[in-house]
C-alpha cells in the first residue's frame, strides 16, 4: 500500500513539474497540418532561458554576479521568444506559399534571424531586396538584352551594363508600363547613351506590373526586352 502511494505521487508530481509542455503538445496536436514547423516554445525557452541565466550568473573569475544584471545579460542572446516565433513563421511561408517573392523574402528573414539578427533588422524596407543584371549586347556582339526577359519583385533593382556593340540606352515603352508611372521617371534621359563598355545604368522599381522597354539606337535590329515586377 505504501509503494502504491509512493509511485502515484511520483506520478503526479512529473505531470505537475512541467504543465505548460503539456499544454504546448496538447495544442500542436489539435493544430496538425496547420503548422508545419511546430515549436515548443515553453519548455525550449525554459531550458534556453535557464541556461543562459545560469552562464551570466558567473563571470570568467567564478565569481557570482547581480541576478538582475545576469537576466539582462541573457536577454542579449542570440535566440529570442519574438524571433523564435518569427523564424518558424517564415519556414512555414517558405514552403506553403505560391507566391516567388513571398518565398524569398521569408527566406532572407529566416537566414537573418537563424544568424542571430535583430527582428527589427530583418523586417527593414528592402532588407531582401535585390539587383538583377541585364547586358546590353551579347558577348558574341548581337543586339540584344540579355536576358530578354526578367522577373523581380517589388523594391529589385535592374542595373543594365554595356557589355557588346554599344552605345546602348534604356527607354521603356510608355504604353506597355504600369498605370500610374511615369516613364520619364524610369528610362534614361533623353540623349543619354551608355558608350564606354562597363557602364551602368540601375533603377528600382516599385510598382508591381509589366513593362517593355528597348534601346533607342539598335529598336530597328529588334533590341527589345519585357520586364515583370511581381
Amino acid at each position: 500500500m505504501i509503494y502504491t502511494l509512493f509511485l502515484l505521487a511520483s506520478v503526479v508530481a512529473a505531470e505537475t513539474e512541467h504543465p505548460e509542455r503539456e499544454l504546448v503538445e496538447a495544442e500542436v496536436s489539435q493544430g496538425r497540418g496547420r503548422e508545419l514547423f511546430p515549436m515548443l516554445i515553453s519548455s525550449k525557452c525554459a531550458r534556453l532561458c535557464s541556461a543562459n541565466h545560469q552562464r551570466a550568473a558567473v563571470n570568467d573569475n567564478g565569481a557570482k554576479t547581480n541576478p538582475m544584471m545576469a537576466l539582462g545579460d541573457a536577454t542579449k542572446g542570440p535566440v529570442k521568444a519574438l524571433e523564435m516565433l518569427a523564424l518558424n513563421d517564415d519556414l512555414n511561408t517558405v514552403v506553403q506559399s505560391d507566391s516567388m517573392c513571398t518565398r524569398r523574402h521569408a527566406m532572407a528573414r529566416a537566414a537573418g534571424l537563424a544568424a542571430g539578427m535583430a527582428l527589427a533588422t530583418v523586417n527593414a524596407p528592402g532588407y531582401a531586396a535585390e539587383t538583377k543584371t541585364v547586358k546590353m549586347g551579347s558577348d558574341s556582339g548581337q543586339l540584344v538584352f540579355v536576358p530578354d526577359e526578367l522577373k523581380i519583385c517589388k523594391g529589385d533593382s535592374v542595373t543594365w551594363v554595356n557589355n557588346k556593340g554599344g552605345p546602348h540606352n534604356v527607354v521603356f515603352d510608355e504604353e506597355a508600363i504600369p498605370g500610374g508611372v511615369s516613364v520619364e521617371s524610369i528610362s534614361m534621359n533623353d540623349g543619354e547613351q551608355l558608350g564606354d563598355e562597363g557602364a551602368t545604368f540601375t533603377k528600382k522599381f516599385e510598382t508591381a506590373g509589366d513593362y517593355k522597354y528597348f534601346c533607342e539606337p539598335h529598336r530597328g535590329a529588334g533590341m527589345n526586352a519585357a520586364l515583370t515586377v511581381a
